[in-house]
């Protein structure tokens, strides 16, 4: 198990660069050694730094810890950015987007409608950066999206055969802690990040146990009901109405721990007062910057693969191969050009690219539409545009105040199956998602919309409804 932060604390190690070499080193050259033995071993190069000054694997660490403290990142003067849907956003999300646009590395900023406060930058927050990029600015679920399969089948399928389709989401997706007791390999299995980053050589059998499984929380599976209102010509998918498998998960247990990890190593080698600590940068040009973007990328192909082996999975069950699939993501980094044609890092916490033409998915809840987009590109929300409708209440409140009663009322009213969830997913936990779009209407075009028919999420067993 790879040290953290916290056991190098423990240790004798403080916040600063020492810490974040610490860990590097341990991983590249100590990591056959118990994490005790590393514990250990870092114990006497802090008691002793001049001691170990001339050591091939650890002078590094013992000359930072010989220098003076780490000096603390001035933030500067906020830079202006553009905030969609003002009267709906809490003001700790918009605190902390301020905090984000006084960072010397900030080039450009957004915060989108569903926006809601987090760690670091904001849910629903949108940051460019210049050869930086921010572990906490692309969330824990790395990578995490949206995938939609459409089919040709009658819709109304989905309530003649509604106990065969709750029964293929039982049979065919897991969530939470549980996965499949034989996962299907992938070819991401293949990729060299897993021999060649030490992090990720530790997570490797973790995620094959978890692949083509889901998250709990707000991630789902469900089939519903597409209306296509305007034609996607490069999909070949004609105004119409169609069956639907839509998913929303991310990279599970490899996106987190590449996270945590990365997060303790900017934290520790970036400086910040205390209000902007969870906005540590990476820079691009270190080593570790690299090896985080490596990483990232990786946990966002993971996320795909994962979402890939649910929709297949479903059309074997279905028996249907699906006309088309669309796919967008979330909590990621990008590398774009500005209006000027610089490079720029855009961060997208729980916000979705909209760049001109980009096809995407924004959800509302299990009891509301979701709508299918097409990006304008519009350079003041740096191409983007929410990724949901958005929380209206934090999960606490929503279990303390939503009542399972009203929830069954609810999702009768709207014709809606449910299998697992929990009060804090309750619809009346989020936003409505048609003000959502209101707010937005500049950003995106509505190409078509969603709504859930038989939806299945994480188990809550205070609230199931399955039979």
């Amino acid at each position: 198990m790879s040290l953290t932060g916290n056991d190098l604390k423990g240790a004798g190690f403080e916040e600063g660069k020492a810490l974040g070499l610490a860990l590097q080193a341990m991983e590249k050259n100590f990591s056959a050694l118990s994490a005790a033995d590393q514990l250990s071993l870092l114990k006497q190069v802090v008691a002793d730094p001049a001691a170990y000054q001339q050591d091939e694997y650890l002078g590094a660490v013992a000359n930072q810890l010989l220098q003076p403290a780490d000096p603390i990142i001035s933030l500067e003067a906020p830079k202006a950015y553009t905030v969609y849907g003002a009267e709906g956003i809490e003001q700790g999300a918009m605190g902390q987007m301020q905090t984000a646009m006084q960072l010397p590395v900030t080039v450009g900023g957004a915060l989108m409608p569903d926006a809601h406060q987090g760690y670091g930058l904001p849910i629903g927050g949108v940051l460019a950066t210049h050869n930086a990029v921010i572990p906490y600015g692309v969330g824990v679920d790395i990578g995490c999206r949206m995938c939609m399969t459409l089919y040709t089948m009658p819709t109304s399928l989905l309530q003649q055969k509604t106990d065969a389709f709750k029964k293929m989401l039982v049979d065919n997706t897991r969530f939470g802690l549980a996965t499949f007791k034989k996962p299907q390999d992938d070819a991401i299995f293949e990729r060299k990040e897993f021999q060649d980053l030490n992090i990720l050589r530790g997570l490797k059998d973790r995620a094959w146990q978890q692949i083509g499984s889901s998250g709990g929380g707000n991630h789902f599976v469900e089939f519903g009901v597409v209306e296509i209102t305007n034609a996607i010509h490069e999909l070949n998918v004609p105004v119409g109405q169609y069956l639907a498998v839509l998913s929303h998960s991310g990279s599970r247990g490899l996106g987190a721990n590449i996270a945590r990890h990365y997060t303790d190593v900017a934290m520790n080698l970036c400086k910040l007062p205390a209000e902007a600590k969870h906005l540590a940068w990476l820079g691009l040009d270190t080593e570790a910057g690299q090896e985080y973007w490596l990483a990232m990328n990786l946990a966002g192909d993971y996320a795909s693969a994962c979402h890939h082996q649910i929709h297949d999975r479903l059309a074997v069950a279905l028996g249907e191969k699906p006309l088309a699939m669309i796919e967008n993501h979330h909590n990621f980094a990008w590398k774009e050009k500005d209006a000027q044609g610089r490079e720029i890092i855009v961060h997208r916490k729980g916000a979705t690219p909209a760049g001109k033409g980009v096809l995407g998915i924004i959800p509302g809840s299990m009891a509301s539409p979701g709508f299918i987009v097409r990006g304008k590109g519009l350079a003041a929300s740096i191409s983007s545009a929410s990724h949901g409708a958005g929380r209206l209440m934090s999960r606490t409140k929503a279990k303390a105040s939503i009542s399972p009663a009203a929830v069954k009322a609810m999702l009768q009213r709207e014709g809606v199956e449910l299998i697992g969830s929990g009060l804090d997913e309750a619809p009346m936990a989020y936003k409505n998602i048609h003000q959502v779009m209101e707010y937005q209407k500049d950003l995106v075009d509505t190409l078509g919309t969603f709504m859930p028919r038989i939806v299945r999420m994480c188990g809550d067993e205070r609230f199931q409804e399955v039979d």
